[in-house]
């Protein structure tokens, strides 16, 4: 018999292994151990080629390739909704805007030119209503008289129109009497010559008695009322219908309910006199959610859903109901830009769902979203924005 070789000792790690071997072969193999742990991981340093064996060349250059965007033709359209009057049109506006128009998902100018760039309307409110400091900083001189405050919004801050909230109206507040109401909004028709928006409180006793009242003030100035529900659409629906205006459609975050008020409201109105709102939830407290649902009511109404076919829009204000956007805690940075950076993104976000019109209300916010959507839509489409002198502005 020859002489028996000795065994040679695995060496302590598979790593040793490795760094002799390019490749390393394991064939009936037992292992007896009362603990193995093998990690397979990157290391730091690159193993060397074994001897005689030739490494891959690294590549020198990124290989070209053309991409082509995936155009699809959609056969739905989004309508078209036109908001304030001229005088040759019955109102007292000196510009109008118009919103929707989309035949493609949101900014696919690869596609189709967005048609109409998405607008955005300031908050207003008719007293002198509670808001963060990194709000009120801003407003300091205005708040609590809502036409020299849409006439900032309007000759400083650059809004397309003016959102005027009669939030004094609810009966938990101030419980103001729909002629006080009354007499504020023709306060600010005639301090401001953009169009409106005119929302009441959310109490429904209330908006259904001041609402169609604003309509009839209102004749002629093609107002958006804000808002009608399922529970009180209809003489708001029909006011808007006799006066000549357009009513913003609101439910919470629902599909199913938003088609069924909306399947309601055509009854009543064409689609070019009604927008959606289907809530605006603030970064981080389910704006996902909300992103989602918009962005599934545009694509629904682009494939020929007609009870979606019409312009959505976002209560971004909202994102100032976020604590994060004004709680006093220097771990989160200052709130001077927190929380514009905070309404700021939740715009952004509804801007990618597809959102045509943005109710806002920091300066600031109000600003960058303006710019990136002129950004975002060069070019394309007939600009309803203002080149505004912001170097007065303080942030």
């Amino acid at each position: 018999m020859g002489e028996k070789k000795p065994r040679e000792k695995l060496p302590a790690s598979l790593t040793e292994l490795l760094k002799k071997f390019s490749e390393v072969e394991l064939e009936d193999v037992e292992i007896d151990a009362e603990e193995l742990e093998i990690w397979i991981q990157p290391i730091l340093q690159a193993i060397p080629p074994a001897p005689g064996v030739a490494g891959k060349a690294k590549p020198t250059e990124i290989m070209e390739a053309e991409f082509t965007p995936p155009v699809i033709d959609y056969p739905g359209q989004i309508a078209e909704v036109r908001l304030g009057a001229v005088k040759a049109e019955g109102g007292s506006r000196a510009k109008v805007v118009t919103i929707g128009g989309e035949k493609t998902p949101a900014l696919y100018q690869f596609a189709e030119p967005t048609p109409h760039p998405p607008i955005i309307s300031g908050d207003v409110f008719d007293w002198a209503v509670p808001l963060p400091k990194a709000v009120r900083m801003h407003l300091e001189e205005v708040i609590g008289d809502p036409a020299a405050w849409a006439k900032l919004y309007v000759e400083k801050f650059g809004v397309d129109m003016v959102t005027l909230e009669l939030t004094s109206i609810d009966p938990l507040i101030k419980d103001t009497p729909v002629s006080e109401a009354l007499r504020v909004v023709e306060n600010v028709l005639q301090a401001v010559d953009v169009p409106l928006v005119i929302g009441g409180c959310g109490a429904p006793e209330k908006d259904v008695k001041v609402l169609p009242k604003v309509a009839e003030v209102a004749e002629g100035e093609r107002v958006l009322l804000s808002s009608a529900t399922i529970d009180i659409y209809k003489p708001i629906a029909e006011a808007a219908e006799k006066h000549g205006h357009v009513v913003l459609a609101w439910t919470s975050l629902d599909l199913l309910l938003q088609k069924e008020l909306n399947r309601k409201l055509l009854e009543i109105l064409p689609k070019e006199q009604i927008v959606i709102d289907p809530t605006s939830a603030a970064l981080g407290y389910g704006i996902e959610y909300a992103f989602t649902i918009m962005e599934r009511m545009r694509l629904a109404g682009l494939l020929g859903d007609v009870e979606l076919q019409m312009p959505i829009g976002s209560g971004t204000s909202n994102a100032w109901g976020a604590r994060e956007a004004w709680l006093k805690n220097p771990e989160l940075g200052p709130r001077e830009f927190r929380g514009p950076l905070w309404e700021t993104v939740s715009a952004l976000t509804f801007l990618l769902a597809g959102c045509d019109l943005f109710f806002m209300l920091h300066p600031a916010s109000i600003k960058t979203t303006k710019d990136i959507i002129r950004w975002l839509t060069r070019g394309f489409g007939a600009s309803q924005s203002t080149e505004i002198d912001w170097t007065a502005l303080k942030v």
